[in-house]
């Protein structure tokens, strides 16, 4: 059984087209939705079921509880999946029952190929083991044991603490392309300043919680560049500050549980790209390459290059996707280019068209 889980603030335009989305999925694909209202100004009015029966709860909150409502729905929830959706975010179409019924004892959460249609791209974030926390679902009783989301991080990055402690408690994250939701992300609510604040600041804080001690200085100042990149390229350059400025201040409260060489690996994607890179080299054999469409960790794509011997330059004999992330990953692999192309993740291509494959 799958529970959909929704936390809604004052968007219930937005709320009311994802429940008429839902509605068309069937019981086997979604057996319940739990609402979770983060204080808006006027309570949603919702359906007492969906049109196959299934039934939906309203949880109304008395503060902005932020992505941590999710973890009221999933403590609700009877079923043995609570998948995450956004108020503007909906699966395309079903098979989620079957393919979430068949997932590997050892999987707690299984993340999706989100697409934001209206943009022609994906979404940007996650990584191979980090999902996007508008298109996944985790297994509850795996979700509610790791503690589910940290209330403290509002929004953002709350996925990557999450999928800290999911490592550690021995459990794997997958991805399944076949499952593809649709993410509107519209724009209403969404303050840039606030969110590179809270981005550069939560972000902060998973590396303290998590990284190898000799890993953390480098990883907090690529993180920190980042992010103050995208903050002037936004205009927002106060709320990026004022998110490091309590970054800085809060560091020192943060508990640590740094991973295991292996398990930071895994957690950054590094471990991944290694297999990937490692596998393409040794069928094409190239010694150098240029690193194109550039985003997140792609110091873990440079790093496992540069293990292999490859040089990284402007004139490589092969182009190298340079993110982690599923959704930017494929999209550069879809649009290919005028040399080979190597992805550094083998399971966020695997469903490609096999012209389409380059690596």
């Amino acid at each position: 059984m799958i529970c959909a889980v929704i936390p809604t603030r004052d968007r219930p335009d937005e709320l009311a087209r994802t429940l008429s989305e839902l509605d068309r999925l069937s019981p086997d694909d979604l057996a319940e939705v739990i609402v979770i209202d983060n204080a808006s100004r006027t309570r949603p009015s919702l359906p007492a079921r969906l049109s196959g029966g299934q039934r939906v709860e309203l949880v109304c909150l008395d503060e902005n509880i932020g992505a941590a409502a999710r973890n009221i729905g999933a403590e609700l929830s009877s079923s043995d999946w609570v998948l995450m959706l956004d108020d503007d975010s909906h699966p395309s179409a079903g098979g989620m029952g079957e393919v979430l019924a068949h997932q590997d004892p050892g999987v707690a959460a299984v993340t999706m190929d989100i697409h934001l249609s209206a943009r022609g791209v994906r979404e940007s974030g996650g990584l191979p083991e980090v999902p996007v926390g508008c298109g996944v679902a985790y297994r509850r009783r795996a979700f509610l044991d790791a503690g589910g989301y940290d209330a403290a991080f509002g929004y953002y990055a709350e996925e990557y603490d999450l999928a800290g402690k999911l490592l550690l408690a021995g459990h794997r994250v997958a991805f399944e392309r076949g499952l593809r939701v649709e993410h509107r992300k519209v724009a209403g609510g969404r303050d840039m300043g606030l969110i590179l604040g809270r981005l550069v600041r939560n972000n902060g804080w998973v590396l303290q919680r998590y990284a190898p001690r000799d890993e953390l200085e480098a990883r907090m100042r690529e993180m920190i560049d980042r992010y103050g990149t995208i903050a002037r390229k936004e205009n927002v350059v106060e709320g990026f500050r004022r998110g490091h400025d309590e970054l800085l201040e809060t560091l020192d409260r943060q508990r640590v549980t740094a991973l295991e060489p292996a398990l930071w690996d895994r957690f950054t994607g590094l471990s991944a790209a290694r297999e990937a890179l490692g596998a393409a080299q040794a069928r094409h054999g190239f010694a150098s390459a240029r690193l194109i469409a550039r985003g997140k960790h792609d110091w873990a794509v440079e790093r496992a290059l540069v293990e292999l011997g490859v040089a990284v330059r402007e004139s490589g004999e092969v182009d190298v996707i340079g993110t982690l992330s599923p959704g930017p990953m494929i999209d550069a692999m879809e649009r290919g280019s005028d040399r080979q192309v190597v992805a550094p993740w083998v399971d966020a291509v695997g469903a490609l068209r096999p012209e389409q494959r380059c690596a």
